[in-house]
């Protein structure tokens, strides 16, 4: 049986990556044959017009269906044009869910359960379920954390990054100690780097000086393409595979695919 592995795509700043980030690590882990599960977790739904879905159809087939139990996770999940990729969609309803939730002394933990009920009571066969956090540390970036293992941060290489970056950390750590002890960063992918701008390099050194291996080689460039696929609700790394933002997302993936197997050989 495949153990599925849940890892939150996490940073509270909008506008550093992170759907990007999403999209394009789904894309080419389903490249690599692994198959994934996409739950898109921020009312905007980016990443579901990303994944080339709609974001404003009044479907109930989407996670806040799932997360005020109307429905299942199985019967919400959506196909992809990307073979291994899955989708679970969001709309703008899942604003509300923090107001809707309020007197649920579980509401941390609603996410977790419904999606290990699926895990245990289908034939699900996801090597990862990846989930877009919306940029805030609101209740469903606590939803997020508390259903992962793991978390990718991206940082985007500019001036405030690693201070926005110390309130996630203390975040973490609070939900580490009280919620989920098993949580852990993955690792930390550089985004928006400008080779030209001394700034890039500058964060660049801070945060592979305070987080050290935590932080990926790979670094992911400020790139005109990975900004207009979305707008074709394409990965860029379908959308162009050959510009620097694809291949930093397939140097990133395969990155990835690495740590897992040094994880694997030392469990």
């Amino acid at each position: 049986m495949i153990k599925t592995q849940i890892i939150s795509v996490i940073n509270q700043k909008g506008g550093v990556g992170k759907t990007t980030t999403v999209i394009n690590l789904a894309a080419g882990l389903a490249m690599q044959n692994k198959k994934v599960l996409v739950i898109d977790l921020d009312p905007q739904g980016n990443a579901t017009t990303g994944l080339g879905l709609s974001n404003t159809d009044n479907s109930d087939q989407t996670i806040y269906s799932v997360l005020n139990g109307t429905k299942n996770v199985s019967e919400v999940i959506h196909k992809t044009n990307i073979e291994n990729l899955d989708l679970i969609t969001s709309n703008v309803d899942l604003s509300g869910l923090e107001v809707e939730t309020a007197g649920d002394s579980r509401k941390a933990f609603i996410l977790k359960d419904r999606i290990m009920a699926y895990l245990n009571n289908s034939r699900a066969s996801y090597d990862y379920i990846l989930i877009d956090c919306p940029p805030s540390l609101s209740l469903l970036t606590i939803m997020a954390l508390v259903a992962s293992n793991s978390l990718v941060v991206p940082l985007q290489t500019e001036f405030f990054a690693l201070e926005g970056l110390t309130q996630l950390m203390k975040t973490i750590d609070r939900i580490k100690n009280n919620l989920n002890p098993n949580l852990t960063i993955k690792g930390i992918l550089l985004t928006m780097y400008d080779r030209r701008n001394k700034l890039s390099s500058e964060v660049e050194k801070e945060a592979r000086d305070y987080f050290k291996e935590k932080v990926y080689q790979t670094v992911v460039p400020r790139n005109v393409r990975l900004s207009e696929a979305p707008s074709h609700g394409v990965p860029v790394l379908i959308y162009d595979k050959g510009c620097p933002g694809s291949k930093s997302y397939f140097s990133f993936t395969e990155e990835f695919l690495n740590q897992e197997k040094i994880i694997e050989s030392a469990a």
